[in-house]
């Protein structure tokens, strides 16, 4: 399993393979660093429910990527609970989908993973009834298309899941073997799917590489992840068009397992964002530049504690980022940060405050719409968009006074 919104501990065993993907050597030339400054009054944040979502506990709505047109695609977990997909369109409409071959048991069914930023593409995986993964391509007009990449397992819990879904139609995911070891793949608009794993990746069970989800495969190819190596290590990798795979670790991550560095995201000018665990399991954000540059995301108000930190989980074109973090009591809350640095935190109405509960940001378009989840104090998911901030209108120039005589 992967990561994205990696990390937290969630109830059920069903939820946790969702959840581990939202919950799953280059050089520095210079570390920079910088915290949020302020905290400043947040734009309209809207909440949202799928029609057909369940409302108990580890049910409800889930929401991770948003395009430039404002449209948002996730999944819902039913009263079943059987998950299922939905697109969300800007006028608030849905449209709920199932992919072909998904289960009807509990936590089976259609999982959403992106969508194309531009017309709309969406690709994930089916969780069949014999708890296979598969995955799918659901174009624009609705129709799907189903594949398995070659070498995927056909046990419980193996199979293939797409993650990543370009304007060129072009799939990034990865697969786990019939040994449980994980592996990438980049699968071709017309079918080809081409397996790689990044070198230092271990091959026992859990181990391999791990391509992570949502906004990490630029127009061009490009595309990023982390493997974890034979000690359980977690290092970043970034794959360019041509399959060159290059690793790196960012400066501060920690050496013991299930610590280390993990890629996050990817934009078109080939900035990657990302977390590293330190020593001590607390997270910390980081955005990689291509010239090899780290600058350090903190939040003020993030925990220090085992587990908590700064999560960031999606780099825009500008290199505004959105994520979340986890305070001293195990409360998430959203963040939004601009290009220079500033960040505003923010909290969805209704979000929970109990530990585990609170807001997940997961995505930011270019105009930095964000949308995401959050889990409220009955543990029901929701989704939500904060709107994107508006621009400040230009004044009117002053009229010039005439000339005193």
């Amino acid at each position: 399993m992967k990561t994205k919104i990696l990390r937290h501990t969630f109830i059920s065993v069903g939820v946790l393979f969702i959840l581990a993907r939202l919950l799953a050597a280059g050089t520095s030339d210079g570390v920079l660093d910088f915290n949020d400054t302020s905290l400043g009054s947040s734009p309209v944040i809207i909440t949202f429910d799928a029609p057909g979502a369940g409302t108990g506990a580890m049910q409800g709505t889930l929401a991770f990527a948003i395009n430039q047109a404002g449209t948002i695609a996730g999944d819902f977990f039913t009263p079943s609970p059987v998950t299922r997909g939905y697109v969300r369109g800007s006028d608030g409409t849905f449209i709920e989908f199932d992919a072909p071959g998904g289960g009807t048991g509990p936590y089976q069914g259609t999982f959403v993973e992106a969508m194309d930023d531009s017309a709309g593409a969406i690709t994930g995986f089916t969780r069949d009834s014999s708890d296979v993964f598969h995955g799918y391509v659901r174009s624009p007009s609705g129709a799907f298309t189903t594949f398995d990449a070659p070498g995927a397992g056909t046990g419980q819990f193996q199979g293939t899941e797409g993650d990543n879904i370009n304007a060129t139609g072009m799939i990034t995911g990865n697969y786990v073997d019939s040994s449980n070891v994980n592996h990438g793949f980049v699968g071709a608009a017309n079918g080809t799917i081409t397996a790689f794993d990044a070198p230092g990746a271990g091959t026992g069970p859990g181990q391999g590489t791990f391509v992570s989800s949502v906004d990490c495969l630029t127009d061009a190819g490009a595309t990023v992840g982390e493997y974890l190596d034979a000690s359980n290590v977690y290092h970043g990798f970034l794959r360019v068009p041509d399959g060159t795979i290059t690793a790196f670790d960012a400066p501060g991550a920690g050496t013991g397992p299930n610590q280390g560095t993990q890629c996050l995201g990817i934009n078109e000018t080939g900035t990657i964002l990302g977390i590293y665990i330190d020593s001590s399991n607390v997270n910390h954000g980081f955005e990689h530049a291509p010239n090899g540059t780290f600058t350090f995301i903190n939040v003020s108000g993030a925990g220090t504690g085992p587990g908590q930190g700064t999560l960031p989980e999606n780099i825009n074109a500008s290199g505004a980022i959105t994520g979340y973090y986890i305070d001293s009591s195990d409360v998430n809350h959203g963040f939004l940060s601009t290009p220079d640095g500033a960040i505003t935190t923010f909290d969805a109405p209704g979000a929970g405050t109990g530990p585990g509960q609170g807001t997940i940001s997961a995505c930011n378009n270019a105009a930095d719409a964000v949308t995401g989840f959050y889990l409220d104090s009955n543990n029901t998911w929701h989704g939500f968009m904060r709107a994107a901030p508006r621009a400040q209108p230009t004044p009117r120039p002053r009229p010039t006074p005439p000339p005193r005589p």
